[in-house]
């Protein structure tokens, strides 16, 4: 299967698509004035030590302070006792290396870790590992021959006396010596520089920043599967030409500038699938849809049979509503960047034998992820339980911001219940004020509506408190909004 990716890039944005069988799979957005900070490592200071929490916080240099655990907290090997109290680790004031792993998300800070990792195309190396240089293997090279024989041939690169330890990527099975001496060069080359600064450098301090969207394209997003990666700016095409030369040179034929009319986030309907991506439902080719409602603490997406009665049998069409569903679950998740819980209810199935076939494909589907997920079976509620590791916002949460009109509840009160609302608080005021007169002012939607269905309403109550009442539309208030003002 043949992979295309398109990059966007503006001065104040990059955009890639990742576009398999002419669907766009992937979507990455980085924003040049909120670019994120995962990967990157910094001198922090810690400024308060949790004994009850086992974490710290660090100030890094961002304005919330992030956040490091005590199982993150890396020290040389046999030098700290299982279970020994953070407190015993850190202290106050202290000047610490970390890298973060987690972006600030909503309220939390960023999450640290004190265990250095710097990834390369087809390498990661762990530099303050002292295990005697270990390398491991991907889980994903499963043949045991084919990763004795990578073991091998990477011992026999490395240099006399390299420090560290390192872990060979999936993308290393396919990569010759000369690729694998430039990651081995690159990382060496990026762990001095991270030394040299931390020593001259300030608490906090930036030292490393991790690749930028347009870079981690070619170190992440581009195999053997890739045919072009289409560009449309020519600026940036000559940039990524001397990166890909310098570290990913197999890369390099791949990269083209785009040159169409037509902007390049038009091919493949890729603007209308970014758009489709915020929406709660998702239509399926056989009339079934998906509804996905995002939350701070975890994810819902609900399947429906909607309009398909295409099988012969009701449970037959269940089971193949449910079938694509899998499918387009696992798109959408990386499609929306979605992570942490994510709770699936498909409809119901009674045969055990459905059930476990909709599991094996949703699993052969989340394979392509880059991210790591785990699925547990069906519970006893027909519910699947998922989660997927979070690391960068949700497109929506990228793209997004909650309602100011429903403060993110996804509705909003009718007019009828605003104007019950008011007419409790214009009588709560008389008794409590007593005022010659009362001015109601809302949106024209709820001052209608006392106008004319609720107008005996109103009558009522002008006759019960014996005070004029006036009415006042304000075009500026949302539904929800109203003043009621005394004279």
């Amino acid at each position: 299967m043949t992979e295309e990716i398109l990059v966007n890039i503006t001065p104040q944005e990059t955009r890639v698509a990742l576009i398999a069988q002419g669907i766009v799979q992937e979507l990455h957005i980085e924003r040049s004035q909120s670019r994120g900070i995962v990967g990157n490592v910094y001198l922090g200071k810690v400024t308060r030590v949790l004994p009850g929490m086992q974490s710290a916080f660090v100030d890094i240099g961002l304005d919330k302070a992030a956040f490091l655990h005590v199982a993150d907290l890396w020290m040389p090997k046999n030098s700290k006792p299982d279970n020994t109290p953070i407190e015993k680790l850190v202290f106050d004031g202290q000047t610490i290396l970390v890298q973060v792993l987690k972006d600030p998300l909503g309220t939390k800070g960023a999450r640290l870790s004190t265990h250095i990792s710097i990834a390369g195309r087809n390498l990661v190396y762990l530099p303050q590992e002292d295990n005697g240089n270990q390398i491991g293997i991907s889980q994903k090279i499963e043949n045991q021959e084919e990763r004795d024989s990578l073991k091998k041939r990477f011992q026999a690169l490395m240099p006399e006396g390299e420090q560290g330890s390192y872990i060979l990527r999936t993308s290393a099975e396919d990569a010759d010596d000369q690729e694998l001496l430039n990651d081995l060069t690159y990382l060496g080359t990026t762990w001095k520089k991270i030394k040299e600064a931390s020593s001259r450098l300030p608490a906090p301090s930036l030292l490393h920043q991790d690749l930028s969207l347009s870079e981690r394209v070619l170190r992440d997003l581009a195999s053997e599967r890739t045919g072009q990666i289409r560009i449309d700016s020519s600026e940036n095409l000559e940039k990524l030409k001397v990166f890909s030369m310098n570290f990913m040179p197999n890369q390099l034929d791949k990269l083209v500038l785009y040159r169409g009319e037509r902007p390049l986030f038009d091919l493949y309907d890729t603007e209308s699938e970014i758009n489709r991506a915020l929406g709660r439902r998702v239509d399926l080719k056989s009339g079934g849809y998906l509804m996905i409602d995002q939350t701070e603490s975890m994810t819902t997406i609900d399947v429906n049979t909607g309009s398909y009665v295409g099988a012969k049998t009701f449970d037959d069409t269940i089971y193949k509503t449910n079938l694509e569903a899998a499918q387009t679950i696992a798109r959408q998740l990386r499609l929306r960047n979605l992570g942490g819980i994510i709770i699936i209810d498909f409809i119901d199935m009674h045969s055990q034998e459905h059930q476990a076939a909709v599991l094996e494909e949703l699993s052969k589907c989340l394979a392509r992820d880059r991210t790591r997920t785990s699925i547990n079976p069906f519970s006893a509620l027909g519910l699947v339980e998922m989660t997927r590791k979070r690391t960068r916002e949700s497109l929506a949460h990228l793209l997004c911001e909650p309602c100011e009109v429903c403060q993110g509840k996804g509705q909003v009160k009718t007019a009828q219940s605003i104007c019950y609302e008011i007419l409790r608080e214009v009588l709560r005021e008389h008794r409590q004020f007593n005022p010659k007169e009362f001015r109601i002012i809302a949106s024209a939607d709820v001052i209608d509506r006392f106008l004319e269905e609720e107008s005996g309403h109103m009558a009522q109550l002008i006759e019960f408190i014996g005070k004029p009442i006036r009415l006042q539309a304000e075009s500026t208030f949302n539904q929800e909004q109203y003043d009621i003002v005394l004279s």
